[in-house]
């Protein structure tokens, strides 16, 4: 995203940012931002906002701890709005609810593959010492890469074998490989399916 292609000039320096939870795809609240705080935001995958009450950058969960951490940002057609796919670690609202229009969270979630994508980047963020994924970045992106390729010759091999079952199963391998390898460059599965939307129209 080019900050500056964004048309701060509508409310006076301020661009409405409307913030959805990247795991269940819900609302949690809508702030403004000016150019600073949206810069702070990208950089520190935080979203942080311009306090029309108090004059001043606050960053969501300074206080309270619950932050919002940014999984990927996008402006409207007009440039003139954010939408920001975060994952909250605590309610998002004062009064304690989950988003800030008093829902509380939906137990229907995204499909398998967003949520297997939510548990890499915690591998990712953690780094367990037991943890494959977490031994995958830590080996680094040629790494990763060698292994999406191994496992996109094991999906052929097993195609032109006829074997169904080898077949799923290696293609759940090489998926899953492919979403450790967007992870590792900063890509969200959201980002992808954006791509593939655009070449549908």
């Amino acid at each position: 995203m080019n900050i500056d292609q964004l048309n701060f000039s509508k409310l006076n320096g301020l661009i409405p940012a409307i913030v959805q939870d990247a795991s269940t795809w819900q609302v949690l609240m809508v702030g403004f931002m000016n150019r600073e705080a949206v810069e702070k935001t990208l950089r520190d995958k935080k979203t942080t906002f311009w306090s029309r009450t108090k004059q001043r950058l606050w960053q969501k969960g300074e206080t309270s701890g619950n932050t919002l951490t940014v999984v990927s940002a996008q402006t409207d057609c007009d440039n003139d709005a954010l939408l920001i796919y975060a994952t909250p670690s605590g309610p998002t609202c004062h009064n304690g609810t989950y988003t800030c229009f008093g829902e509380e969270k939906r137990e229907q979630g995204p499909s398998t593959l967003h949520q297997l994508e939510e548990t890499i980047r915690r591998r990712k963020r953690d780094m367990p010492k037991d943890s494959y994924t977490a031994t995958l970045f830590a080996r680094g992106t040629s790494y990763i890469s060698q292994k999406v390729g191994e496992e996109a010759v094991e999906v052929i091999v097993a195609s032109l074998q006829q074997k169904p079952e080898a077949l799923k199963e290696e293609s759940a391998d090489l998926l899953y490989h492919l979403l450790v390898l967007l992870a590792d460059k900063g890509i969200s599965l959201y980002e992808v399916a954006e791509t593939l939307k655009g070449r549908m129209r």
